[in-house]
């Protein structure tokens, strides 16, 4: 927070404007009627004390003539029409003539400009005072932006005293704005087509910007195609600090020498999935959870994480945060209790492969909601480690499900994963009995309104989760490479963290409520696959370097367990709408649930006594299309890698 203006400050102010608003009497009194004699000294002591009496409600004693701008003009205004006012209703009080009928206008007019113009010029006149030794640590930047966006970003750069940047040009998205100015900066040709050939001259005039700078909100093709004609010249890309988050810059993105300033922001990968905002059931999410307990499993992780954050802030009664983790678990514990002190919490540390712990748990915090998203979601260490992932995923599910009901829950909703679809992994399978698992739970309550609802929602991978590849790509990078991508042809669906969670409540609402859903799977709108491949690319380039050039990319096969494609549906699951915005359904093929708790349990002993072939086998009645074979014998990888698109 800015510190208020000191008291020698008011005084200059005071005296400053004192000195002019007396020096525009006789100037008024020449321009009114310049062939009379001047007005006599006294009038001058009455206007300075007019305009100083006047400008206490505009507050002119207050102002920075370094930050003076429109509101500041409009306040010197409305003091220099009631200084001439009071003025001239005290000469007339006294008994002094005034030299014409329009004095009055003529002396507003007179204080106007004698208290305006010197305020803008000694702000123009700072803007300009940068000395030629500061060139040299000055950033050139093209602005991607004639908008908004644009003009706060210069405005924020002239209030700099040590200003970072200097603005070459404005390129225009779109619109016929080439040839225009703002804040007396050029406006380019419009349009991405533009831009190279913009770059182009620039290089051979010597003067290729340092940054392209995105003051936009843009992203998917329209960013990817500006991060490779900027590539193609040798050009970094980043993007303007938020209006409301103009901070000191890193020294990464200030010119060398120059003092601390406006914070330029790397485009981050989740900037070119270009998805649309989904608008939310803010209100009924709301009603979900204010005033409720809530327990969120697996809460130290990147989705469980998330959600205690969102639950967090819609006021529930209680959240009971459940993690096998220590530090994960105190972390999360941690930052709510900065984010959101008034906030009930309990923290809890629990295997939910510990029935009995669970139960103990639920029964002495009888949470209303359960959020199930603890699992063992490593696909290659799962499948070494087989055992451990159907304990986790498949038995810790009928635990977490088991305890809540038996509590008296109102819902529990299960995290589940497109893996699970025609799954090729023992992850993926274990997955699938846990969707079976709720939904049988949720089928054999049905037409009991007090009976615990079972929602499962699946989607796909998230940006940046524990163990994602974005994370891996970021780590190799740092090693300055190689990327590893597994095959050339794999793709992935990707959703950004909030997204993916924001949509998970919005689910729960719908399916805590609504009997239609009961029995089926919301899945995720996730829009189109991302090679990854086209991913790895994508993140080089965001590095400022150029792939296959600067950082090689290599692959290096199907790790076992994995597909080239996942799927969202299974081929007896047709999607139908669901008339929410970001979901859709999986039309449910639920087993009976009488077969299946007696199957988990013999799942569950085989485990315990390490009969690993008893516990697949079991496995494979249960999810009749898993397939460990479906995933890297259909996939050789090419002799050669293939080349990066043109």
């Amino acid at each position: 927070m800015a510190s208020p203006i000191s008291a020698s400050r008011i005084a200059v102010n005071v005296l400053m404007d004192g000195v002019l608003a007396a020096l525009a009497v006789p100037l008024a009194g020449y321009v009114a009627a310049p062939a009379l004699p001047a007005l006599p000294p006294v009038t001058w002591a009455l206007g300075a004390a007019s305009l100083l009496l006047a400008g206490l409600p505009f507050r002119l004693s207050t102002q920075y003539w370094r930050f003076a701008g429109l509101a500041d003009l409009l306040s010197v205004a409305g003091a220099a029409l009631l200084g001439a006012a009071l003025f001239t209703g005290g000469a007339l009080f006294i008994g002094l003539a005034l030299p014409s009928p329009t004095f009055a206008a003529i002396l507003a007019m007179a204080l106007l400009l004698l208290l305006g113009v010197p305020r803008i010029g000694y702000r123009l006149a700072r803007e300009r005072r940068v000395t030629s030794a500061r060139a040299g640590s000055t950033r050139d930047v093209l602005l991607v932006g004639a908008g908004e966006g644009a003009d706060l970003f210069i405005r924020a750069l002239r209030q700099e005293h040590r200003p970072p940047f200097r603005v070459l040009g404005l390129i225009p998205l779109a619109g016929r704005q080439a040839g225009r100015r703002i804040h007396g900066v050029p406006i380019l040709p419009t349009g991405l087509d533009s831009l190279a050939a913009t770059l182009s001259a620039l290089r051979e005039s010597r003067r290729l910007p340092d940054y392209l700078v995105v003051t936009e909100e843009i992203g998917g093709p329209t960013l990817s195609a500006l991060l490779d004609t900027a590539q193609s010249e040798g050009v970094a890309v980043r993007r303007a600090p938020r209006p409301t988050a103009l901070q000191s810059a890193p020294e990464s993105v200030v010119a060398e020498g120059a003092a601390p300033a406006l914070a330029l922001r790397p485009v981050a990968i989740e900037d070119l999935l270009n998805r649309p905002q989904v608008k939310l059931d803010t209100a009924g999410i709301a009603r979900l959870i204010s005033g409720r307990r809530v327990l969120v499993t697996g809460a130290g992780g990147t989705i469980g994480s998330e959600l205690a954050r969102q639950v967090a802030s819609l006021a529930p009664a209680e959240l009971v945060l459940v993690d096998n983790g220590e530090y994960a678990l105190w972390q999360i514990d941690l930052e709510l209790g900065e984010s959101h002190p008034a906030v009930l919490r309990r923290a809890c540390m629990a295997d939910i492969r510990d029935a009995a712990r669970l139960r103990a748990i639920c029964a002495e915090y009888r949470p209303e909601l359960v959020f199930h998203a603890a699992a063992l979601k490593h696909v290659p260490i799962v499948e070494d480690n087989p055992l451990e992932g159907l304990r986790t995923n498949a038995v810790g599910t009928r635990n977490v499900a088991n305890a809540a009901r038996e509590a008296g829950a109102r819902a529990m909703v299960l995290i589940s994963t497109d893996k699970a679809v025609n799954p090729t992994s023992v992850m993926g399978a274990s997955k699938r009995v846990a969707e079976m698992v709720c939904q049988g739970l949720d089928e054999a309550a049905r037409g009991d309104a007090a009976a615990m609802r079972c929602v499962t929602v699946r989607f796909g991978n998230v940006l940046g989760s524990t163990g994602s590849v974005v994370p891996l790509f970021q780590r190799q990078l740092t090693r300055g490479g190689p990327l590893t991508v597994t095959h050339p042809d794999m793709q992935r669906y990707f959703m950004t963290v909030p997204e993916a969670v924001g949509l998970v409540l919005q689910a729960s609402v719908a399916g805590a409520d609504d009997e239609a859903w009961r029995g089926g799977i919301f899945v995720l709108d996730m829009g189109k696959p991302v090679k990854i491949l086209d991913l790895a690319r994508q993140m080089i380039r965001l590095a400022g370097l150029r792939p296959d050039v600067d950082v090689p990319i290599t692959f290096t096969g199907l790790r076992p367990g994995e597909k080239l494609y996942e799927e969202l549906f299974h081929g007896r699951e047709p999607p139908s709408p669901t008339g929410l915005p970001g979901l859709l359904m999986a039309s449910p093929r639920v087993t009976d649930p009488a077969a299946i708790g007696p199957a988990i349990t013999a799942m569950e002993a085989a485990c315990l006594a390490n009969d690993r072939a008893s516990a697949l086998s079991l496995l494979a009645e249960l999810v009749p299309e898993f397939d460990p074979q479906a995933g890297a014998e259909a996939a050789p990888l090419p002799a050669t890698a293939p080349e990066p698109p043109a």
